[in-house]
Formats: C-alpha cells, structure tokens, sequence
C-alpha cells in the first residue's frame, strides 16, 4: 500500500458529458500529462494524474476549473475474491475513515480518497 502525495485525485466539473472530457484529455494531453485510471459519474470527473500542480496549472490556463486535487491512496485488492471490496471498507469504516471517491487505477490497485490518509493506512495493514 503507498500513500501517494504526487499522484493525485484530480476532480473537474464535467457537465457536458463526452464534450467535457474530451476537453479535459486535450488539455492534459498537450502537457504531457495521462491519466492513470478514474472516471466520470455524476457530472464529475476523478482522475488519477502523477503531477496534480501540473495539470492543474495546465486545465486553469485553459480556463477548466479544478474542483479539487486530493492525495490518494493505492492499495492492492483481490478484485477475484468475493466479498474483498466489502471486507477492505468495513475496515476502514470501523477505524472511522471517511471514503470520498474509490476507484481501479491502470494498474489494478484500488485508489482512494479519503480524509485521513493516515487512518487509513493503519486500517489497513
């Protein structure tokens, strides 16, 4: 498990759909900056990016607003084993941890936002 200050959870206002996004990847793209896993669900999209200060310097240029950059977590989850989403939130649930945003990063690890990282992490060693 890392707790991953670089990499960031990059939310942006996404009320255009396929429209927006597509802005968004523009935008990123021409910084050289990817996206790392995420997705967009109720008008707003959460991206995993390696450099949070740059892309958001790159989306504000452009005159994208950043609704918020947050640090993430990413830790290893047997998505093939039953019950192994509930298990890992039941832990983080009982040590008080508040889930903001969870999501499946490139890389198969679970990534989430949280409002204490520290918490989380000792919830779940």
């Amino acid at each position: 498990m890392t707790a991953d200050l670089a990499t960031a959870d990059l939310v942006v206002a996404a009320p255009d759909g396929a429209a927006s996004l597509a802005r968004l990847g523009a935008v990123l793209g021409a910084a050289g900056i990817g996206l790392q896993g995420g997705g967009m669900w109720a008008g707003e999209a959460h991206y995993l990016v390696a450099d949070g200060p740059g892309a958001v310097a790159a989306l504000t240029a452009a005159g994208i607003g950043v609704l918020a950059v947050r640090p993430v977590l990413r830790v290893p989850l047997d998505a093939d084993g039953p019950g192994a989403l509930g298990r890992m939130m039941r832990r983080l649930a009982d040590a008080g941890v508040r889930v903001d945003a969870q999501y499946t990063d490139h890389d198969g690890l679970k990534v989430l936002v949280v409002d204490d990282p520290g918490a989380a992490g000792a919830a779940l060693r």
